[in-house]
């Protein structure tokens, strides 16, 4: 699907490598990335390999130092009728993934969720909030427990919420 937000070309899938992912290792999992956003955008959401049967959006935002569009998959909780959670988990790695640094630095971005698209603000999710979302993520796969484990960090979790762009 192209739209002024995604043009038909994607630019690469992240922005500021986690500093030990050597680039080979970087060139691979971009590779990944950008096959499970071709099949998201071509079956209208869904994927098959590990992502099957996982609620995941595609996350574009504004690369922190190019300024270059950057699109994403992630895995997504529901959290209300405009919002939605994402987890920087970056598989377990101990940094967080570009796509967050991203965010943290310009909070604005475009989701894809199935078919639709949309823009969002980000934040990050604290105390009781950000708890409360990690313990319904940890509950609906378990596999994120081990991710923040394995990660030896406490694993961000944002809250995406619908905006029209206006301030």
């Amino acid at each position: 699907m192209q739209t002024p937000d995604h043009p038909a070309s994607d630019t690469p899938a992240s922005d500021t490598p986690a500093p030990d992912i050597t680039a080979r290792g970087r060139d691979r999992v971009n590779t990944v990335n950008q096959r499970v956003i071709e099949e998201f955008r071509a079956r209208q959401g869904r994927v098959g390999g590990v992502f099957e049967g996982q609620p995941l959006l595609l996350l574009t935002t504004t690369g922190a130092r190019s300024g270059l569009p950057r699109t994403n998959p992630a895995v997504y909780l529901p959290d209300g009728e405009d919002r939605l959670a994402v987890f920087a988990s970056n598989g377990g790695a101990p940094a967080a993934p570009a796509w967050y640094h991203n965010l943290a630095a310009r909070p604005e971005a475009t989701v894809e969720v199935g078919d639709r698209t949309y823009r969002v603000r980000a934040r990050e999710a604290t105390g009781a909030e950000r708890e409360r979302l990690w313990d319904r993520q940890v509950a609906a796969d378990p596999q994120f427990a081990a991710f923040q484990e394995r990660a030896g960090r406490r694993i961000p979790v944002l809250v995406l919420t619908r905006w029209d762009g206006r301030p």
